[in-house]
C-alpha cells in the first residue's frame, strides 16, 4: 500500500492507517518540532499533541496527497502558539567556544525568521526547510500559487535586507 492509499484510509476513519501515517511523517515533523522549540523533551510532546489534534481533524483532509504538508502546518501552529504562550523559552545567551561559522550562520538566520510574522515563517519554513512545493503551499493555505510566489519573494527581500543591514550573509 503507497503513501496515497494509507492517507485515503486514514482520512476515511481507519485507525491502523493513520497509526501508519504518523510513523511515515514522524521524523518530519519532529525535525520541524526541534527547529521551533530547539528542545528535544517539548518536541516530543508537541509530536503527541499533534497526533491527538491529527487524529480528531483527520477527516477534514481534502486532498490526500497533502496529508504531510497538513501535519507539518499542525506542527507549526502548536510549536508557534507554545512559543507565544511563553511557556518556554530559548537561551540565546550561552556560547560554546567550540561555535564555529557554520553554527554562526545558522544563529543569524534564526535570529532573522524570528523577525517574521507567523505566517512568514511557516511560508519559508514549508518552502525552503520542507521542500513543499508552491502548488501544495497555495493548496493547504488556501491562496493561490501566484500570491506564494509573491509572499515569498517580499519575504527573502527583507531578509536580504536583515542581513545588508548587519553586514553579514550577502548570499541569502
Amino acid at each position: 500500500m503507497n503513501e496515497r492509499e494509507i492517507s485515503e484510509k486514514a482520512i476515511g476513519g481507519d485507525d491502523e492507517a493513520f497509526l501508519s501515517l504518523m510513523q511515515i511523517h514522524k521524523e518530519a515533523l519532529l525535525r520541524t518540532a526541534i527547529a521551533f522549540l530547539k528542545n528535544e523533551q517539548d518536541s516530543l510532546e508537541a509530536l503527541q499533541e499533534v497526533t491527538y489534534r491529527a487524529y480528531k481533524k483527520i477527516h477534514t483532509v481534502r486532498e490526500p496527497a497533502y496529508v504531510k504538508t497538513w501535519l507539518i502546518r499542525i506542527m507549526m501552529n502548536y510549536c508557534q502558539d507554545q512559543l507565544k504562550r511563553g511557556k518556554r523559552y530559548v537561551m540565546t545567551d550561552k556560547v560554546d567556544e567550540t561555535t564555529g561559522k557554520e553554527d554562526d550562520y545558522r544563529l543569524e538566520l534564526a535570529e532573522a525568521l524570528a523577525t517574521l510574522k507567523p505566517d512568514e515563517q511557516q511560508l519559508i519554513y514549508l518552502k525552503y526547510f520542507q521542500d513543499v512545493k508552491i502548488k501544495e503551499i497555495a493548496e493547504i493555505s488556501s491562496i493561490p500559487e501566484g500570491t506564494v510566489k509573491s509572499r515569498l519573494h517580499k519575504i527573502l527581500r527583507s531578509l536580504r535586507a536583515h542581513f545588508g543591514d548587519k553586514g553579514g550573509m550577502d548570499h541569502v
